[in-house]
């Protein structure tokens, strides 16, 4: 095989109550696409940061073409070589798209920016990786999977001989998984390095080489991806067989639904979402399911009164209420756990307890705060009951993990014992040991009597843990399926293209 373009050998970092890495060695050889797999928790977030100098290591070496490197920051990294595009696009939308891809080092003649060479060159770039985008348009006027190409655009252009994609997919929908994959082919077969961090498992043998599998901060292995199952790579994983998998699908809800939770009238918002009709019942999972941008949160939204309708009534039981505001939704028993966790949910400068206690805490008011010892019992009772980790309550909760995070914004609501609780991509970027837990918890609180709203792009898991499924298209509610065994994604897909489930 040839040098590695990239190598880390005995690499380890902690922090405060954690090992993040522990002796942790990889590589990367050009023209490849390696898949880095771990539960959340396993080191792949610390280890990215390693390797373009967010962190340093406490220890061990990383090698770029064989030489050993000191990678002193982001900026070291990039002119190393190493260029890394997050899940989250950090470019500008208000700018254009070619001011996007020069931005920071634009081409200068007689001392100003050369914006015809700007506009040549990002047409040149974006035609060499067969993408048909208008240089010239606003970056926010296009999708977040072109938004997405264009960061890959502006890292490969930077001389990169390293690619690392973090959860480039977690918000495409199918076509869009496509076209990136198309692209990162064309990057593969011109000699580029590409670590590709994802959790779904069908892209991973799609597109991927190798595979290098993290547990706990240590490392498992490091795999052809032709020579490893799927079974295999799990177990690997999780440490454990797929039996918690084979336990939730016969777990899944099949039981009477109970007593009419809220009702949906014509309610809508003008350009957000038509007008829906939707009953929610006790003890009920009902999914949503749909493309991106077809309604589905800003239905979430119009429920939790986080958005306010302006056509139709919702009843709360026999009678009509009026959810103006997220406080009124919670004074009805409705919570909600947003798509964006980071952005829309947690507090990412407060502690696990201080994240968990806030919606009780709102509930009562500021004038009736929990006490000490209770805010401790209740942040102790979910973080043993979710499996929270690391099981701290003073650990800010930006140092959790993306399904921990997650688990913690779940506890919040959970603490309310809420009637309703609305779920937004709620397993979204997380392992599959985390979405299955979160799954189960779904269907436990579905058996004692909540209802469910939930939100999923993964049809599977929609399926899974759903009653019945309302199919929206294009803002508009075109049709509600009942899950009775017999419901697969294909009939959903179907209904989904064809705009009615009778087509």
């Amino acid at each position: 095989m040839a040098v590695p373009v990239l190598e880390m050998r005995g690499v380890s970092k902690g922090f405060p109550g954690v090992q993040a890495l522990d002796d942790v060695a990889f590589r990367l050889f050009p023209g490849e696409v390696h898949a880095l797999m771990g539960e959340n928790g396993a080191g792949k977030s610390t280890l990215i940061k390693v390797l373009t100098g967010v962190y340093a290591a406490d220890a061990g070496t990383v090698l770029i073409d064989g030489v050993r490197t000191v990678v002193r920051g982001p900026l070291h990294a990039r002119q190393a070589g190493i260029s890394t595009v997050y899940q989250e696009v950090n470019l500008c939308p208000n700018l254009s798209v070619a001011e996007n891809i020069f931005i920071g080092r634009e081409p200068r003649r007689f001392g100003r920016i050369d914006w015809p060479q700007v506009r040549r060159r990002s047409a040149e770039l974006l035609s060499r990786l067969d993408l048909d985008v208008d240089v010239n348009a606003p970056l926010g006027s296009y999708s977040l999977a072109v938004q997405q190409l264009v960061a890959i655009v502006r890292a490969v252009d930077l001389k990169a001989k390293v690619l690392i994609l973090d959860e480039p997919t977690s918000s495409l929908d199918r076509g869009e998984v496509a076209r990136l994959f198309a692209v990162m082919r064309r990057l593969r077969e011109d000699g580029v390095a590409i670590l590709f961090v994802s959790h779904f498992l069908d892209q991973i043998y799609e597109i991927c080489d190798r595979v290098t599998v993290l547990r706990n901060g240590r490392l498992v292995g490091e795999y052809p991806i032709a020579e490893l199952s799927r079974f295999e790579l799990v177990a690997k994983m999780t440490g454990q067989e797929l039996q918690a998998l084979e336990e939730l699908d016969e777990a899944a809800p099949r039981v009477e639904r109970g007593e009419r939770l809220f009702a949906l009238e014509g309610v809508g918002r003008s350009g957000a979402i038509e007008p829906v009709d939707l009953d929610l019942h006790e003890g009920e999972v009902v999914g949503l399911a749909g493309l991106l941008g077809s309604g589905r949160s800003e239905l979430a939204r119009l429920i939790f009164g986080a958005d306010g309708a302006d056509s139709g009534r919702i009843h709360a039981g026999t009678e009509v209420v009026t959810l103006k505001s997220p406080r009124a939704a919670i004074e009805r028993g409705i919570a909600f756990c947003p798509e964006d966790r980071k952005g829309d949910g947690l507090i990412m400068d407060l502690t696990v307890e201080e994240n968990i206690i806030l919606a009780l805490q709102a509930a009562r008011g500021w004038t009736r705060p929990l006490s000490r010892r209770r805010r401790e019992e209740l942040a102790a009772e979910y973080i043993r009951a979710l499996r929270i980790h690391p099981p701290h309550p003073h650990t800010p909760v930006r140092n959790l993990s993306g399904g921990n995070q997650q688990k913690v914004l779940l506890a919040r609501w959970l603490i309310t014992r809420p009637k309703l609780l609305i779920l937004d991509e709620p397993t979204r970027g997380i392992d599959i040991g985390a979405k299955t837990e979160i799954q189960k918890l779904v269907v436990s609180l579905a058996g004692d009597g909540m209802g469910v709203l939930f939100i999923s792009a993964e049809l599977e898991e929609v399926l899974r843990i759903s009653h019945k499924i309302e199919v929206l298209r294009d803002r508009r509610l075109v049709a509600e399926l009942g899950n009775d065994g017999t419901l697969t994604p294909e009939r959903i897909l179907q209904t989904i293209a064809n705009g009615a489930a009778d087509s």
